[in-house]
């Protein structure tokens, strides 16, 4: 086992394009990771505001997949992923300046804006990875790109918990910030020198390279039925998880008891698990399919959602997240809205390497599109029902794709993979 590890590693980080994916997204991520976990408390402790506009700047961030990702994944299809990800990793410098200059909820909206906008580099990312990785290993090699960049997670949040806690959220927000920055920077920079193009166009047909945006988008839609499926899935699933995701800090908080420290130090352990677990189960879905192990995923997710409103104390709450860890390893919802490396794995299996960046553009304009409203609707219902209400209603949603995924995916037969 050891040395199959080390040899997917070794196959996998060969390349320059995941060894500049890996090394920048970890970059990226180290400080960012440290207060995003906050920023739900930041705006309520620090801006004074309430939990109807922390919804609502949660849905305008969830607009980002509606409104840019689609666009983004034809682009990248039609004239290369590179430059795509350039233009929406140089977006990514905005929002640390506005948050560092932010005074109310207003300025924080143009963050949330650009931040979106950023996204539209999102599919053509992806498509570089999977483009990348050597295809008889997808799973291990997702497994080992995503144990690398969630390293961050693993320390992060403590630190930024930590730091909340002794300095105050004012204070904390503005030291990382300014280190994202730097670190945002960087990456531009790296990723500008190192990446390399996987889209070749070159030899095909001059009709082929000029197809117009409709025939892309429509020759896009001609693809296997599980991955209808992992739409729908990915529609409701984060549908239910967008709901609450920026009020389980706040629910941990003023509900349970917790302190910033304490959160932080659960989501480092919940994040270790991950990242241990991560590769061993994307080698493992190599071996006996991707579908048992994202439908593992998908099942544990509801329960660590619902699980918020029977939580009573620290060890409780500490068990939540390692069972939280787990799913996400496996592919469910809290690894992203994209899910783990059996998930993304998977797409590429079916996927045709010139489609990818329009599937999973597709992908997340019809989960944002569906989900855009969900973080005002659970905020709406905390205030107007209850907290514990939220949770429920998200949890019920998210159960029903269960069912859906267990009886209509299917993982592809020998020679189906692209």
């Amino acid at each position: 086992m050891a040395n199959s590890a080390k040899g997917v590693f070794r196959d996998v980080f060969s390349n320059r394009n995941i060894l500049a994916i890996s090394f920048t997204t970890t970059l990226w991520s180290i400080f960012n990771q440290a207060w995003q976990p906050y920023w739900g408390l930041w705006l309520q402790k620090e801006l004074g505001v309430s939990i109807a506009i922390v919804g609502l700047l949660s849905t305008i961030q969830s607009a980002e997949q509606l409104l840019f990702q689609l666009p983004g994944g034809i682009i990248a299809d039609k004239f290369g992923r590179k430059k795509i990800v350039l233009f929406g990793t140089s977006l990514r410098l905005i929002p640390p300046i506005v948050y560092l200059l932010a005074t109310n909820w207003e300025h924080v909206l143009v963050a949330v804006i650009f931040n979106a906008s950023a996204s539209v580099y999102m599919p053509a990312f992806e498509a570089i990875v999977a483009d990348s990785l050597p295809s008889r290993q997808r799973g291990a090699g997702y497994g080992a790109y995503r144990m690398v960049t969630s390293l961050p997670r693993i320390f992060m949040p403590t630190l930024g918990g930590v730091t909340m806690d002794v300095l105050g959220y004012k204070e904390g927000v503005k030291i990382f910030n300014i280190l994202t920055i730097f670190t945002v920077t960087a990456t531009l920079i790296i990723r500008a020198k190192l990446i390399t193009e996987t889209l070749d166009r070159k030899g095909e047909h001059k009709e082929a390279r000029h197809t117009s945006t409709r025939e892309t988008l429509l020759s896009a839609f001609k693809v296997h039925r599980t991955i209808w499926v992992m739409m729908f899935v990915a529609t409701l699933g984060g549908f239910g998880l967008r709901m609450v995701m920026q009020l389980m800090p706040i629910y941990a908080k003023d509900f349970i008891g917790l302190t910033n420290t304490q959160i932080g130090f659960a989501s480092t352990a919940s994040s270790a698990l991950s990242t241990i677990l991560i590769m061993p189960i994307g080698m493992l879905s190599d071996r006996i399919g991707r579908k048992v192990l994202i439908l593992v995923g998908e099942v544990l997710t509801p329960f660590t959602m619902i699980g918020f409103v029977l939580v009573k104390d620290f060890p409780q709450y500490f068990l939540l997240q390692l069972v939280t860890g787990i799913g996400s390893a496996m592919g469910g919802r809290h690894m992203g809205f994209a899910g783990g490396p059996a998930w993304q794995a998977l797409i590429a299996d079916l996927v045709p390497k010139e489609k990818r960046g329009t599937i999973n553009g597709i992908i997340s304009t019809v989960s944002g599109a569906i989900g855009t409203p969900s973080p005002y609707l659970g905020s709406y219902i905390w205030e107007t029902y209850s907290p514990e209400a939220s949770f429920i209603v998200s949890t019920t949603i998210a159960l029903i794709s269960i069912p859906i995924f267990a009886i209509f995916a299917k993982d592809p037969k020998k020679g189906e993979e692209e």
